[in-house]
């Protein structure tokens, strides 16, 4: 069985995170709340996943000239994947990533809403959450509030996979194993669960 997007993203995101120079600045923003740093560096390593997946990003601080219009930012979205084969100029994205770090669950629910907006294969949102505990309560919330808004047809149209990303300071000992915490989306009973 050929393996998910989500799964081979979220798996090469976990070695990066290992390894980016920014890894130490990501775990010291966390444990000490300082989240606009928490987003720089998360901005970085996210990009950085694209590389292994034959994908090409657009961020702040990354300028994509992939598109007849480069930009860092396309759509009012945090980041976006494009596929780098073939010659077409107005191409796609693959995968859309929105980073929040509000502490409000709403600012959370709006960044969910916007990727499931969005056609592509892989929708990320990644949130912060001072306790591992306080990230499930937000998961639970942003079901009831946002996925299960939709219809039934319209949850079954949604496509492709959607993961939600909860980084807390909980576990960091664990770093990045139990830092983050993988949430896919069953589209059917418009639930997270832990992927």
């Amino acid at each position: 069985m050929e393996e998910s997007a989500a799964h081979r993203w979220y798996g090469g995101f976990l070695d990066t995170v290992q390894k980016h120079e920014a890894a130490a600045a990501l775990r010291d923003a966390a444990l000490s709340g300082a989240l606009s740093a928490w987003t720089k560096a998360l901005t970085g390593m996210v990009v950085s996943t694209f590389q292994g997946l034959g994908w090409h990003g657009a961020a702040r601080s990354h300028r994509s000239n992939l598109l007849p219009v480069p930009r860092e930012e396309y759509l009012a979205l945090d980041i976006l994947a494009f596929e780098t084969g073939g010659d077409r100029r107005w191409r796609f994205p693959v995968a859309v990533f929105e980073l929040e770090n509000s502490p409000d669950d709403d600012r959370v629910a709006y960044s969910l809403w916007k990727v499931l907006c969005v056609r592509a294969s892989l929708r990320v949102v990644f949130c912060y959450r001072r306790d591992a505990g306080d990230g499930a309560e937000m998961v639970h919330h942003l079901s009831d509030e946002v996925v299960r808004s939709m219809g039934i047809g319209e949850r079954a149209s949604v496509g492709g996979e959607t993961l939600l990303v909860v980084g807390s300071r909980s576990e960091a000992s664990s770093f990045p194993y139990g830092f983050f915490k993988e949430w896919g989306l069953d589209t059917n009973t418009g639930r997270f669960r832990r992927s």
